[in-house]
């Protein structure tokens, strides 16, 4: 039986509209290998409805040209245009030691120092300054955004499932966090 995590679906790509009138379309890979995203199979929308399998797909300037199984009018792709692409999580090739998936964060533990948990990883988010960590922190009324460096959180350990955030308490106290300290100057 397939952990939790394989049936998860994972953003590999996104559209980006068609391509000409011939019915191909214009696909950005997210992948580390950005080839690597037309050898998963069909890829789907976020609920596992397929939506485009890739027949070929040739270079484009920042995104590669795909001549796609289904057929559609120019019209219909463009209407996609923006659509995440997603794959289940067991038809990505495992991670290295040492390396992990982006997603695989999302449940892990959060220990700022202790013995005990002092939270917990909802999300990781991108807001287009860099990966942020989403972290749930029990009594705030809120969650926590941590950004994720090495010098915010020097740890991974996948295997025990948990992260290090030794400055949790800075970025969990209003007027501590350092974008806050400036504003009343």
């Amino acid at each position: 039986m397939p952990a939790k995590t394989d049936d998860r679906l994972i953003a590999v790509g996104v559209l980006k509209g068609a391509h000409g009138v011939r019915g191909e379309v214009r696909v950005k890979s997210y992948t580390a290998d950005p080839e690597a995203l037309f050898g998963y199979g069909p890829l789907t929308d976020e609920y596992g409805a397929v939506v485009l399998t890739p027949k070929s797909a040739r270079p484009g300037k920042d995104h590669f040209i795909v001549r796609p199984k289904e057929m559609k009018q120019k019209e219909d792709w463009d209407a996609l245009r923006g659509r995440l692409l997603y794959v289940p999580r067991a038809r990505l090739p495992a991670a290295e030691e040492d390396e992990f998936y982006i997603e695989d964060l999302a449940g892990l533990d959060v220990y700022a120092g202790g013995e005990a948990p002092a939270g917990r990883i909802r999300s990781v988010q991108n807001f287009g300054s860099g990966d942020l960590l989403e972290v749930e922190v029990p009594g705030l009324p809120s969650t926590v955004f941590v950004p994720f460096t090495r010098a915010d959180v020097p740890v991974v350990d996948m295997a025990a499932r948990r992260v290090m955030i030794p400055e949790l308490q800075m970025w969990s106290e209003p007027g501590t966090r350092p974008e806050e300290e400036s504003g009343d100057e």
